[in-house]
């Protein structure tokens, strides 16, 4: 499979510039609920690896992060641009360890092109504030973009299950995004699966966005099925956190190690697909 990593020169561009963090927007061609439980897992992962990690909830619907830690109350984005509250006020920590933002409350969206602008720069504010990891629980307006046009230029991975209505679904979204965006590397994880499931899956969604759409995807590896992973859910926990010996826990902390920071180092002549650039 090819490599998510950073080339040599990406992560010299990002040394110097410095305050520049790292992006990633997460989009699921899986039920609403399990993108939820992924990244829970994967910020959970990264904090336990000694990374900073800022998970932004931007689903207009409600079953976002937000949601998933009982925190879709809170103060949001939406409302620093609309001048109800400070910027200072949006972030919480989540009992994971990570820092959670909300994008907008209740499906809210901005009024207008100027809530929208506002919107637009009270994230960028936010998001330059940050020195770690930036992880977007993200999904796209029905009229075609992000509510924030920022995360177009963000690093996108699409989380796809073994099921044919999911592969289905994720050959769409790439379609979409591939005609919004352009053509560009897309990130495929692949959840619910064993590593030789993820595998084919890959495999075949790769062939067919290459052939057809021109679309060069990169593999993020797989998460597979654990009961671990439920176990660790009622007890209001992460699964590396309660279980971290589970077969789960280990597949989350390899996908960690593929977004911690700098993650900029690889061996000369190994491939590797930047996303966003």
């Amino acid at each position: 499979m090819a490599s998510f990593d950073f080339d040599q020169a990406e992560g010299l561009r990002r040394m110097l510039a410095g305050s520049r963090p790292r992006i990633v927007t997460f989009l699921s061609a899986t039920p609403s609920d399990d993108k939820g439980a992924m990244l829970v897992n994967l910020g959970a992962s990264l904090v336990q690896g000694g990374n900073e990690v800022l998970i932004v909830d931007a689903c207009q619907r409600d079953y976002g992060v937000a949601r998933r830690l009982e925190l879709e109350r809170h103060v949001s984005l939406l409302q620093v641009a609309r001048q109800e509250c400070a910027l200072n006020q949006v972030v919480q920590t989540a009992p994971q360890g990570f820092n959670v933002a909300l994008l907008a409350r209740d499906g809210q969206a901005p009024a207008g092109s100027d809530e929208a602008r506002r919107l637009a720069k009270a994230f960028d504010v936010l998001v330059k504030k940050q020195s770690g990891i930036v992880i977007v629980d993200g999904e796209l307006k029905r009229e075609g973009g992000f509510t924030v046009p920022l995360l177009a230029d963000s690093e996108i991975v699409i989380q796809v299950s073994t099921s044919a209505t999911s592969i289905t679904n994720a050959y769409g979204l790439i379609k979409r995004l591939a005609q919004e965006f352009g053509r560009r590397p897309f990130g495929i994880l692949v959840t619910g699966a064993s590593e030789a499931e993820a595998k084919v899956v890959y495999d075949n969604m790769s062939a067919a966005a290459s052939r057809y759409l021109a679309v060069t995807l990169s593999s993020m590896g797989s998460v597979p099925a654990d009961e671990y992973l439920h176990r660790a859910a009622r007890l209001g926990r992460s699964v590396v956190d309660a279980f971290p010996l589970a077969g789960a826990s280990v597949a989350f902390r390899q996908l960690a190690g593929r977004f911690a920071l700098p993650g900029l180092a690889r061996s000369v002549g190994q491939s590797s697909a930047h996303f966003g650039s």
